[in-house]
């Protein structure tokens, strides 16, 4: 049995991995396993496995996990091999030897290495230690913050060791092999300096000078382009040591048999260093002499160019194109004059002059802005616009919301393919979301037909004309265009150019459908920056020192931003301008929602003004939509929620959420199913502030009408669990559920919007509301009573006390008491259920007497006390005969089977569950009904009729197993194993098992 963490998380077998199943579960396993030995408390899971604010029903879904992971190392017999998964209190600890682990072998591996007197022998170890390497750390996990900080902690020792091993290898002189070791990191990790810096210095010793400064150059160009920095020292001192032609120690000799040359006279020699340019003193003092690779200057300046081939190689080489200058070295040895700029002892910086004009060479028209700085991730993006773009005559269409780096994502990829456009780059910002309006497009197009060498007296003077002059010039191009920031695919059309070889780059806010559908325009959505990219942006503004000093505070504020690359660049501009302020302290600020939008503007840049524009645009009944959607105190929304929220109906509200759609301001994550980004929803919210009230009155009413119609259709045949308030605004169209798993999956689905709904009417006031959201959530509670549905159970209790509504506390403390006892939590359950009779006879309630009676039954029989069970369950179905309600009779019943069988009375036991099936449909009460099918098989069996009982339990899971209805597939088929070692009932008991434990 091995762990693995160093790759894909997993756990490896002789009969092959243990299938872990989701990320969530592998993400679990990953933090016991990074803490092997150790407790981990379900706090610090919870971390790990969310990454904002985790569900009410964390804890479940973490035990769940728990569970299943550890029936899956029982199955592999882990315990052979020292593994265990034991739970200590609100922790839990796996014990694993870390021979087993591959972190661990990781880290022993380097320090035997460290040890080792002699190099060759650092190689082996170093490069066993690499080997146990597949992947990513961490990969297949969701990594919540913790998990995150741990694999790239992994990441930095695998680069670490990667640099030692080049090390050991250039101590052997084996410069080629350090070389090859560094290349295929450096190239994954371009902004590295340590990396390019070692790189440079093997290639250099290999006598391979050439590569090493065109790495440098390639290097330097991405640090300023990306980060807008000059390198570092190590890489400043590497290209220093190649222009001085500083052998360095061991240089030149390299062991390894390529670098080897055999001579006639003679055995094999090393391969010399590169040759130092010979530097002249005074005026003119070059002497030369050489190999023509350098040309000095009257100050001892050498400039050090490259073949014009190689100057212009593609985009995928790395090296610089044609058009970039050269630079001017100030050499400093052997009598080299000291220009102005010089010191002993020291190298300036380079200092670019404009290139000599090269005969024959093309000057292609290139109208892109400059490459953006602090360009981070998007890296999926940037591949997507590369696949686009590799058609016939492509439109490429980059969509997506104000401020998510449309412009800079197009510009980016511009600017990295210049070979790929020979005969130029055109851009034109169209304006379409701008106060100033768009330009006119007989201009743009008087732009382009200019920038083609078009005279201005031969540019036509409509747009038709000028468009077809356009198509006609580019037809036989290689040409990019750039139409950024379109309202609409009209404005598109006429500035598309005419070649099968031209790229048509265009941006938009809007999806521009009629272009995809005119045009064939390939879309590339651009969604949030993920939290890493987001984090390496604000480091590219303030510096990688001060964003690492404060780790939690940079992750924070990327959060508050919500990944939207406008709202943290105006952060990190804010910052930058105030080097006394602390990430921590305008996270604090940020935290205020009230005042986080002004946080996010700077002059005249920000997040309002940039949704502004785009919402300056929309009809007017698409901004009251918007400006209601700011109101809504959940996270998803339909169309239903809308109306509600707007006070409209749903197909009003469907056709203003596709035209915010359009325009990005809102998601579809599934169908009929929205979200807004949380700028968006602050924005929205201040649009229209006084009708908060209004429109979370209209959702939360929605929200009891809705959950009313499921439970009615999930249980059938069960009372109203209250009176609607008496000032409800009935919805202009409630959902239809077809039947009862609609409705389940609806309870399910809106679990924690129902929960954030309660809350927010907690928080106004509103505990009328409050308390009956929560109630109506029954069914589900019932179905998954194990799901930590406590803590939104007693804030409806909370809201009820409020109210002094002694009707609605003995309703609240009636499932709460029955959620505790499931939990084991029996004295607690106990000191609350005592209460609730006593506040159902007070509001006169007798049937929630009745169901007070029994969920009080069931507790007493938890805690041994039989004879008060029994007493509480015939006093229950007494009071529920004397109402004539069925519904709670045959609750009743069910709980007094179960209890009569555990005292061993398994005739009443029979009797009393085939009562309680004689009062229900057979097509309803499925819970009900396998419960009760379930204590009857078991009463047969205890009666010693095992065919019938066999049967009747079989039937129960069946039921079970058709409704989805885990927990009693779980029950039935774990009575059935009691009596029957079936291969057939332990597939399908594992099978419910591992779906209880998937459903986190």
């Amino acid at each position: 049995m091995e762990f693995r963490l160093l790759g894909t998380v997993s756990v490896d077998t002789l009969t092959g991995p243990l299938p872990l199943g989701p990320a969530k579960r592998r993400s679990l396993l990953a933090a016991l396993l990074l803490s092997a030995n150790t407790p981990v408390s379900i706090a610090r899971l919870t971390d790990c496995l969310w990454d904002d604010t985790p569900p009410l029903h964390a804890r479940g879904v973490i035990q769940g996990h728990v569970s299943r992971l550890r029936a899956l190392l029982v199955g592999a017999d882990a315990e052979a091999y020292g593994v265990e998964l034991v739970t200590l209190g609100d922790a839990y600890l796996l014990r694993v030897p870390e021979t087993l682990l591959d972190s661990q072998r990781f880290e022993e591996l380097l320090m035997l290495a460290r040890e080792q007197r002699s190099p060759a022998d650092s190689v082996l170890m170093l490069k066993d230690a690499l080997s146990l390497w597949q992947g990513p750390a961490l990969n297949g996990a969701f990594a919540g913050p913790p998990l995150q900080a741990a694999a790239h902690s992994l990441e930095e020792s695998r680069l670490a060791t990667v640099e030692q091993l080049a090390l050991a290898y250039t101590v052997l002189g084996e410069h080629s092999r350090a070389a090859s070791v560094l290349r295929a990191e450096a190239v994954a990790h371009p902004m590295r300096e340590s990396l390019a810096a070692a790189l440079m210095t093997a290639l250099y010793r290999a006598g391979r000078q050439s590569e090493a400064l065109d790495w440098f150059h390639r290097t330097r160009r991405l640090l300023a382009d990306e980060l807008g920095v000059d390198p570092g020292h190590e890489l400043a001192d590497a290209y220093a040591l190649i222009l001085r032609g500083d052998p360095g120690p061991d240089a030149g000799r390299d062991t390894a048999p390529e670098a080897r040359r055999n001579t006639a006279d003679g055995p094999a020699a090393p391969l010399r260093g590169p040759v130092r340019p010979r530097i002249g003193s005074g005026a003119g003092g070059g002497s030369g002499h050489g190999n023509g690779t350098g040309i000095a200057n009257g100050s001892g300046a050498v400039s050090v160019a490259r073949p014009v081939a190689e100057r212009r190689a593609g985009p995928d080489t790395g090296a610089e194109p044609a058009d970039r200058p050269c630079h001017l070295i100030s050499g400093t040895g052997d009598g080299a004059g000291a220009g102005a700029d010089s010191a002993p002892g020291r190298l300036p910086s380079p200092r670019p002059l404009p290139p000599p004009p090269l005969v024959g060479e093309p000057h292609p028209t290139d109208l892109l802005p400059r490459a953006p700085r602090g360009f981070h991730g998007r890296g999926a993006e940037l591949a997507a616009l590369t696949r686009a773009a590799a058609g016939e005559a492509p439109v490429c269409l980059v969509t997506g919301p104000a401020g998510v780096g449309k412009t800079a994502l197009a510009v980016q990829w511009a600017h990295r393919n210049p070979a790929a456009f020979p005969d130029g780059r055109l851009f034109a910002d169209l304006r379409g979301f701008s106060d100033t309006g768009e330009p006119a497009l007989i201009e743009v197009l008087r732009e382009f037909l200019l920038s083609l060498g078009v005279a201005p007296r031969r540019v036509p003077e409509s747009v038709p004309a000028a468009a077809a002059l356009f198509r006609s010039l580019t037809d036989r191009r290689r040409l990019l265009v750039v139409l950024d920031n379109a309202r609409d695919s009209a404005t598109v059309r006429p500035l598309l150019p005419g070649g099968t070889d031209c790229v048509t780059l265009v941006t938009s806010r809007y999806r521009l459908e009629g272009l995809i559908a005119s045009d064939a325009a390939r879309p590339v959505p651009l969604d949030i920056l993920e939290p890493q990219d987001s984090t390496a942006l604000l480091a590219g503004v303030l510096g990688e020192e001060r964003v690492f000093a404060e780790p939690v505070a940079a992750r924070r504020l990327a959060g508050l931003c919500g990944g939207l690359p406008l709202a943290l660049r105006v952060t990190a501009a804010r910052l930058a301008g105030r080097p006394q302020w602390t990430l921590a302290g305008l996270a604090d600020e940020l935290a205020d929602e009230r005042s986080r939008l002004t946080y996010l503007d700077v002059d005249d840049t920000g997040v309002s003004a940039a949704l502004r524009l785009t919402v300056q645009q929309l009809p007017p009944d698409a901004v009251h939509q918007f400006a209601r959607l700011g109101h809504h105190p959940g996270s998803h929304f339909d169309p239903y929620t809308a109306a509600a929220l707007a006070g409209t109906d749903p197909v009003v509200a469907a056709a203003a959420l596709e035209r915010l759609a359009t325009a990005h301001l809102v998601t579809e994550t599934a169908p009929g199913r929205w979200v807004l980004h949380d700028l968006v929803r602050l924005y929205a919210r201040g649009l229209d502030p006084a009708s908060g009230s209004e429109a979370l009155v209209g959702v939360l009413d929605h929200y009891i009408a809705t959950a009313l119609a499921a439970a009615d259709t999930a249980e059938p045949g069960g009372e109203p669990c209250f009176v609607l308030p008496d000032d409800h605004h009935r919805p202009a169209a409630t959902r239809d559920f077809t039947d009862r798993a609609a409705a389940m999956r609806w309870l399910a689905t809106e679990r924690d919007d129902l929960a954030l709904a309660a809350v927010a009417a907690r928080a106004a006031g509103l505990d009328d509301r409050a308390w009956r959201i929560i109630l109506l959530q029954w069914p589900q509670v019932v179905w998954r009573v194990r799901d930590n549905w406590a803590p939104l159970l007693e804030l409806a209790l909370d809201s009820a006390r409020t109210e002094s509504d002694p009707y609605a506390e003995s309703r609240v403390i009636n499932l709460l008491g029955w959620v505790l006892t499931a939990e084991g939590r029996t004295a607690e359950a106990v000191t609350l259920l005592e209460r609730s009779p006593g506040l159902a006879r007070q509001a006169g309630d007798r049937l929630g007497e009745a169901t007070a009676l029994i969920n009080l039954a069931v507790v007493h029989a938890e805690q041994g006390g039989l004879d008060l069970a029994l007493e509480g369950c015939e006093r229950a179905v007494g009071l529920a005969r004397e109402e004539s309600d069925a519904h709670t009779e045959m609750l009743a019943l069910q709980h007094l089977a179960r209890m009569q069988l555990t005292a061993g009375r398994p005739q009443d036991a029979l009797h009393s569950a085939r009562t309680a099936l004689d009062l229900g449909p057979e097509h309803e009460e499925v819970t009900r009904r396998v419960l009760l099918l379930t204590t009857s098989g078991e009463a047969r069996l205890a009666l010693g009729e095992e065919s019938e009982g066999i049967r009747l339990l079989d039937r129960a899971a069946e039921e079970a197993e058709r409704a989805d209805y885990d927990e009693g597939a779980v029950r039935a088929l774990e009575a059935l194993l009691r009596v029957t070692a079936g291969s057939e009932y332990r597939e399908r008991y594992e099978q419910a098992v591992r779906r209880l434990a998937d459903e986190g």
